[in-house]
């Protein structure tokens, strides 16, 4: 009888031990997919216009292939190549990570040029108007899929950088495995809701049983368009922000001190000027700092882009789009 206590109380002990584990990797990959916010923004900001054009019982179903793409880009991809990074290179990681910090500052530029030089190709239009209706849902839902790897390359590498450096293997795989699913349910599950939303507001403004119901269906599509606007701002602020803020902190990381230290003194002095917040002071002033340094580095990007990279890629693949088309 006493051999079967201390038997409970052993498997009592390893329960514990398993559920402070379990804690702590969904501790670390909520802590962790934190720091890719700025990527995060921008993949639901981007991803409703591959379904635009669509009729509405066509959205969702899109919407699923486009995130099963994701899935399979963070866990089958992704996931592996940065479990061997960290395990026999983790000296190539804050280098990688300044290469997607300056993708997403020229990504959130290159936006803002093309806002501030609008040009628009009709090549594209004419592929569209001959491709079949389940060709062109094939073709958008291969573009998003593309487009995510590259943003879901840059937040796996994020989330691999914010996880500790000295923790097991297996809490490391399962935390970044854990933090991909976490990001991709909630990037996707929040673009299924913003492409039904005019639909739900339509059905409020037409069945709604009171006044009020109805008023707040119309208000619901009236405002989806400025949301749709204000969604796209605020990622493209929040790519120049985060990539101004990696390649920062990555320097700083690296042994140059000299960009983090200035911002950091700066911030401070703002702060100390408004005692009653300190802290949002702070924060503010870092964040609006590391855009200016995203911003610089991102336009400086553009012809770099256009004139080096582009023709490169074309060479190696011909036929493929300049960095200057939309």
């Amino acid at each position: 009888m006493s051999g079967l206590v201390a038997l409970l109380d052993d498997v009592a002990a390893i329960a514990k031990v398993a559920a402070a584990s379990v804690d702590d990797v969904m501790g670390q990959a909520v802590k962790a997919s934190s720091k890719a916010a700025g990527a995060v923004i921008d993949d639901a900001a981007v991803t409703p216009k591959y379904v635009h054009g669509f009729s509405a019982d066509r959205e969702l179903p899109i919407v699923w292939k486009i995130a099963r793409g994701s899935f399979f880009n963070k866990l089958v991809i992704l996931l592996p190549v940065a479990l061997l990074l960290a395990a026999f290179a983790p000296w190539a990681i804050p280098p990688l990570l300044m290469l997607g910090g300056l993708y997403l500052c020229f990504e959130g530029a290159e936006k803002i040029w093309h806002k501030l030089h609008p040009s628009h190709s009709h090549s594209e239009d004419l592929v569209q108007e001959k491709l079949s209706g389940a060709q062109l849902e094939q073709k958008k839902v291969a573009g998003a899929v593309k487009t995510d790897f590259i943003l879901s390359a840059e937040i796996m590498t994020i989330v691999l950088n914010s996880l500790p450096g000295d923790g097991p293997f297996w809490m490391t795989a399962l935390s970044l495995a854990l933090a991909g699913i976490i990001i991709t349910i909630a990037v996707y599950g929040t673009v299924a809701l913003i492409v039904k939303a005019d639909d739900f507001g339509l059905h409020l403004a037409s069945s709604g049983r009171s006044n009020a119901v109805r008023a707040a269906g119309r208000f619901i599509v009236k405002a989806m368009p400025t949301f749709m606007t204000l969604l796209v701002v605020v990622g493209t602020a929040a790519m120049i922000w985060v990539g101004g803020s990696i390649i920062v902190h990555s320097l700083h990381e690296l042994g140059w001190h000299l960009p983090y230290e200035t911002i950091h003194h700066v911030a401070v002095a703002a702060a100390h000027a408004v005692p009653a917040a300190e802290g949002a002071v702070e924060w503010v002033v870092t964040a609006a700092l590391d855009g200016v340094v995203g911003i610089i580095l991102g336009l400086a990007m553009i012809p770099v882009a256009q004139y080096v990279i582009a023709p490169l890629l074309a060479a190696v693949r011909p036929g493929s789009k300049t960095a200057s088309e939309p």
